[in-house]
């Protein structure tokens, strides 16, 4: 009996060590999570505004660097920026962008975010109405304890009615 007690109490003990031992990388995740979900809703931002800069600050500019969007794509940050992040705002009225169940992934100093997209504007040239559904995945590169954006790729389509 006493040898039963014995293991009884040391697998308690080994599962409170252990529990106790992923409680760091609990909240890290969760830190991550939050800084992830952040910088999402800094770009959507950034989109309705046509402002570059949560682009210029979360998006990690290299060579190479590539954004593609249903087809296209914009080659670097500058490019992503002034051929499409900026213009928005001359092309776009009534201009509405919204993510949804975002799911975020960490391994590492890797991850990626996973989000369901809804745009919906009226364009200034011919009045044209867009209401696209779609999906957006966002990949990460964790530098100097702040994550950055390292490529985005998305993809919409009209909703049906």
């Amino acid at each position: 009996m006493l040898k039963k007690l014995i293991r009884q109490t040391m697998a308690v003990l080994a599962c409170l060590i252990l529990a106790v031992m992923t409680l760091p990388a609990q909240a890290d995740t969760t830190a991550d999570d939050a800084a992830m979900k952040d910088i999402i809703e800094a770009v959507r931002n950034g989109w309705l505004q046509a402002d570059g800069t949560p682009f210029r600050e979360h998006f990690l500019d290299f060579e190479g660097a590539r954004y593609i969007e249903s087809g296209g794509q914009n080659n670097g940050l500058s490019d992503l920026i002034g051929h499409h992040v900026e213009p928005e705002a001359d092309a776009f009225k009534d201009f509405t962008l919204n993510f949804s169940n975002i799911e975020t992934h960490v391994e590492g100093d890797f991850a990626w975010a996973i989000a369901d997209t809804e745009i919906k504007a009226t364009l200034k040239s011919d009045g044209r109405q867009i209401d696209n559904k779609g999906h957006e995945t966002f990949l990460f590169r964790k530098l100097n304890g702040q994550w950055k954006v390292v490529h985005t790729h998305s993809s919409s389509r009209p909703v049906k009615r």
